[in-house]
């Protein structure tokens, strides 16, 4: 089982609930997101192109923020979901500085926070928060090892990219192009 995630650039808005439903899901302190959306425009005027994206940690297989934890604290839960046991945290911020992917922050109660693709919602047999709420349905979920997956089914469908491929982290969040 590898869980992943697929997004589709051509079908992302923007419009953040997918933001507010982690926030709200997750209790999220206000002022920090587990998620966020970036805007990407690309070219020279009138050649324009423009790319929508929800970003978050991207479970990596080569997590560099697993390797460098001192405590153990940042590890692999099954489905290679990456998480972070609170109370083993120190807060030391390493895990923070390796993420190429800017994904984690320092919670105010001193532990470093992150995405977990709601695992406490997938071990009850549900979508994580952000992907169940998303108005475009441009977000797929699912164990990449099962080929009628949704995310399985996409990915072969639709051309895709991951971000900092030469990060060698080998991320499961993938972006349909």
């Amino acid at each position: 089982m590898r869980y992943a995630m697929a997004i589709d650039t051509k079908k992302c808005v923007g419009c953040s609930d997918c933001v507010v439903a982690c926030q709200t899901e997750n209790d999220v302190p206000i002022g920090y997101c587990r998620d966020w959306i970036v805007e990407i425009t690309d070219g020279t005027y009138p050649q324009l192109e423009t790319e929508i994206r929800s970003e978050r940690c991207n479970h990596c297989d080569n997590a560099p923020c697993v390797r460098c934890c001192p405590t153990g604290a940042s590890h692999y839960e099954a489905g290679g979901i990456v998480t972070v046991t609170h109370n083993k945290c120190i807060g030391c911020g390493a895990c923070i500085v390796s993420c190429p992917y800017d994904a984690r922050y320092s919670h105010p109660e001193g532990y470093v926070d992150k995405c977990t693709f709601c695992l406490h919602r997938i071990k009850k047999g549900q979508q994580p928060a952000c992907v169940e709420v998303c108005p475009t349905k441009c977000m797929y979920f699912g164990d990449l090892d099962d080929p009628n997956s949704d995310v399985s089914n996409v990915l072969k469908k639709r051309k895709h990219k991951t971000l900092i491929p030469e990060a060698g982290t080998k991320p499961h969040v993938y972006y349909l192009i």
